[in-house]
């Protein structure tokens, strides 16, 4: 059969089986691919036009050619009819249909809100490693082989001597380690317990770290930071007070408490019946620390930790800290 008889058939193949499908998307589909595609049968033709007398391929070539734009319109125009059919069909006076937004969730606003506290008063951020090894987590933060702190219900020991970190002092470390003082940083994570969860405790919790260091750093700079924070965070008119207490890595060390108050029952239970509430520990930091990381002996500095669950049960009247943790989208949805 010569070229030009294919052409003409088909032509007339395509007509009819454009016919038969004009009600079968998938069939239209099919069509395309068929004659249409990389290996279809216009694509065939124009293989053929290659052997063809050299005087007839410019007649051929443009007959292969206004058949293929042919193809081409027609089908275009079945898409553009079908969409045509679509859209008349739409009742626009219908409700649009309900997309659920998306909401922060609480531990990660009040790491946001915190940081943007300590970044206007030039703190950075640096983030640390959640798997730890002995040195970062406990040896160069002061903590000896008999502390309580290494014992098995309070860390999570994994394969090769490393271990979950149970603080995110360990970031201090690191990044004394890499960096020359004066040290002006947060360090938010999380930290993993092995405790009981229970409705005021959870294997795993989230921190900030803070850490300043620095020729001439006293316990007062501490205080002054420490009320700052207070305030930019609670409002103007927390009380705060400072207790002694003891951490391994801080001398002196204190836990800072604000003033909850004593006006519901829910007060009572959570403060005690004493109206105050720890929300973070702090201190001087330790010598020995600077040892450790080959600091010299002049400098000094002051560290803190903040526990983020505790601020965000306390902001937004969270009673249970399993709540924060179980994904309940009735939960999340509040916030």
């Amino acid at each position: 059969m010569s070229l030009l008889k294919k052409i003409d058939l088909i032509q007339k193949n395509f007509k009819a089986e454009l016919t038969s499908s004009i009600d079968d998307l998938d069939k239209i589909s099919d069509l395309h691919n068929k004659y249409l595609s990389r290996k279809g049968i216009l694509s065939t033709l124009f293989s053929e036009l290659a052997d063809a007398d050299s005087k007839d391929k410019p007649i051929l070539g443009q007959k292969i050619n206004t058949l293929r734009k042919n193809i081409q319109d027609q089908l275009s125009s079945f898409d553009s009819n079908q969409t045509s059919k679509k859209s008349s069909n739409i009742d626009l006076s219908l409700p649009g249909d309900y997309f659920a937004e998306g909401k922060i969730h609480p531990i990660t606003k009040v790491i946001e809100d915190i940081s943007n506290i300590f970044k206007n008063i030039g703190f950075s951020i640096f983030a640390g490693n959640e798997v730890e090894d002995d040195f970062y987590n406990f040896e160069a933060l002061n903590i000896p082989k008999h502390h309580p702190a290494r014992d098995m219900q309070d860390t999570y020991y994994l394969k090769n001597d490393k271990l979950l970190r149970t603080h995110t002092s360990a970031s201090q470390i690191h990044f004394m380690e890499e960096n020359e003082p004066p040290i002006k940083i947060i360090s938010p994570g999380r930290v993993y317990r092995n405790e009981d969860i229970s409705v005021r405790s959870y294997c795993l919790f989230h921190q900030i770290e803070g850490l300043y260091v620095d020729k001439n750093v006293s316990f007062s700079d501490l205080k002054g930071v420490m009320e700052y924070f207070s305030k930019e965070y609670f409002g103007k008119d927390v009380k705060v007070r400072f207790r002694p207490s003891y951490f391994p890595f801080t001398e002196p060390s204190a836990e800072m408490d604000i003033y909850w108050g004593l006006n519901s029952e829910s007060d009572y239970r959570i403060t005690k019946g004493t109206g105050w509430l720890e929300i973070l520990g702090c201190g001087m930091v330790d010598p020995e620390v600077f040892k450790n990381v080959k600091y010299d002996s002049n400098l000094t500095g002051y560290a803190f930790g903040i526990g983020i669950e505790r601020i965000a049960m306390l902001k937004y009247g969270i009673t249970d800290i399993r709540l924060l943790y179980e994904g309940d989208i009735r939960f999340l949805r509040q916030f």
